[in-house]
């Protein structure tokens, strides 16, 4: 039994060629023709994936600040705790309520500011997985952004290269 030949490699080549330059290759066919509404879709695609990326980079620097607050809100209970911790029980400890200074128990104090303290301490650690969340997300939508504007530059220079239509 024969074998049935083999297409030959020069004429798919050809036929590949023609197909790329969107010449007599009906719709289904391999053609890289310019489509301006796809191009069109991909813009706004991009538009919007953008304005995601914008607002991504909003919320980081939101959360960045509020944990750099937080840090500075820190640094100063640190500060009062080791001053508390410097007083025995003959020193009289004072509160701030609004406008008044109200006389308050040493062990108080030195409570309210460790209770004060693991609250700030909690918040960070709740601000930084936030931040990695956020940096993830930024990182994907970078990603996302660029395979867009890829997309976009060879919808471009498909257009550049299709003939006119009169």
């Amino acid at each position: 039994m024969p074998r049935p030949l083999a297409p030959c490699p020069r004429v798919r080549v050809e036929s590949l060629s023609r197909a790329r330059r969107g010449c007599g290759f009906p719709a289904g066919c391999l053609s890289t023709a310019f489509d301006p509404a796809m191009a069109e879709l991909i813009q706004k695609k991009l538009q919007g994936e953008v304005e995601k990326y914008q607002q991504l980079q909003k919320d980081l620097s939101k959360s960045m600040s509020g944990r750099q607050k937080l840090e500075a809100q820190l640094t100063e209970n640190n500060i009062v705790k080791e001053e508390l911790a410097l007083l025995d029980g003959s020193n009289v400890v004072f509160k701030l309520l609004g406008p008044v200074l109200v006389k308050q128990e040493l062990g108080e104090a030195q409570a309210t500011v460790g209770k004060r303290l693991d609250y700030i301490t909690a918040e960070i650690k709740r601000y930084e997985s936030q931040l990695r969340d956020l940096e993830r997300q930024s990182e994907r939508q970078r990603e996302t952004l660029a395979q867009l504007q890829q997309e976009f530059q060879r919808a471009q220079a498909a257009k550049a290269g299709a003939p006119e239509k009169a």
